[in-house]
């Protein structure tokens, strides 16, 4: 018989460029724990400057805003009695407030769905132009970007009683009973106003809305159509869902503005004629810089911030929701 070798074993040892990997590995994990840190700290001292102003213009001012809530501060008293919630009372109590409270709503109700309507209409209306398309939108954006102050005054001019543009038109057509100072009769003056505001944020909506409908998918609206869904069918089905998270956007973003709206009145009407125009800004601002009393226009503005932020919190949950269901679709 032939004996069988016995199995040979050999020992493969570890070769000497393995042993330096090996032991190049805790100086390695070192190395990029020293990195983190570097870059923690480069971190810091990059977002330290945003901190820092956000400290200095918006958290020591809400805090001493709230601080003056429960002080009666005049503008120069050093140190303003203690009131404790005696503004909030007044406030509570006050029937001029909850005037312009009321016309705040109506203007946070008109002020949104107007443009939102109006815009959304425009959008689709131009949705399959492609010739000119840039003129559109050039126009219709155009009345948002220019100054506040500058639309108010030419607005102003329109709805002059005597001379104004839109008097003279509804007399050129035979409309001569509707003609009247729209800035001056208390029960046309808001809505003159608002007018203004609306054809200014249309064009915003307008544009933003468009640049969502291009990106829509054509090949579910053509399928839509040859399942023979209607055109409302397929707007609602089909194109809304799609664009709804910039539609939800673009309703927060015009909802905020009615609850902080300012500018427009005060140049138009300064909340007059006997306040049927006051909103809670401008009476915020009566308060506070013509009658001296600090403390009182505070609250007032407190109180459109604590309205607005839970409406602007409520929205963005909306959108994201909106976003992620799109996605997911």
């Amino acid at each position: 018989m032939t004996a069988t070798p016995a199995p040979t074993v050999t020992a493969t040892l570890p070769s000497a460029g393995t042993s330096r990997r090996r032991g190049r590995r805790p100086g390695r994990a070192g190395v990029s724990g020293a990195t983190r840190r570097q870059q923690a700290r480069l971190g810091v001292l990059l977002v330290a400057p945003a901190v820092a102003l956000m400290l200095v213009f918006l958290v020591f001012p809400v805090l001493n805003s709230v601080y003056y809530v429960f002080v009666d501060f005049d503008g120069l008293d050093t140190t303003p009695p203690w009131v404790g919630l005696g503004n909030l009372t007044e406030l509570a109590q006050d029937s001029q407030m909850w005037a312009a409270a009321r016309n705040n709503l109506i203007w946070i109700v008109v002020g949104t769905i107007g443009p939102l309507v109006l815009g959304l209409g425009l959008a689709l209306l131009l949705w399959g132009v492609r010739r000119g398309s840039t003129f559109y939108r050039v126009v219709f954006f155009l009345p948002y970007v220019l100054p506040q102050v500058a639309v108010g005054v030419v607005w102003g001019w329109i709805y002059a009683p005597t001379r104004g543009w839109l008097n003279r038109g509804l007399e050129a057509v035979g409309l001569d009973g509707l003609t009247r100072g729209w800035l001056g009769d208390p029960s046309t003056a808001l809505y003159a106003v608002l007018g203004t505001a609306v054809w200014t944020a249309t064009g915003f909506v307008f544009v933003i809305i468009l640049s969502a409908l291009r990106n829509v998918d054509n090949q579910q609206v053509e399928a839509a159509t040859l399942d023979g869904a209607g055109y409302l069918q397929r707007l609602r089905h089909v194109v809304l869902p799609q664009i709804m998270p910039v539609f939800l956007m673009v309703t927060a973003l015009t909802l905020i503005g009615g609850f902080a709206v300012f500018d427009i009145i005060f140049v138009m009407t300064g909340g007059g004629p006997a306040n049927a125009t006051e909103v809670l800004g401008t009476y915020a601002y009566s308060n506070a810089f013509q009658l001296s009393r600090i403390s009182y226009g505070t609250t007032l503005a407190l109180v459109v911030t604590a309205l607005a932020v839970p409406v602007a919190v409520w929205l963005d949950r909306l959108q994201r929701r909106a976003s992620i269901e799109e996605r997911g679709a």
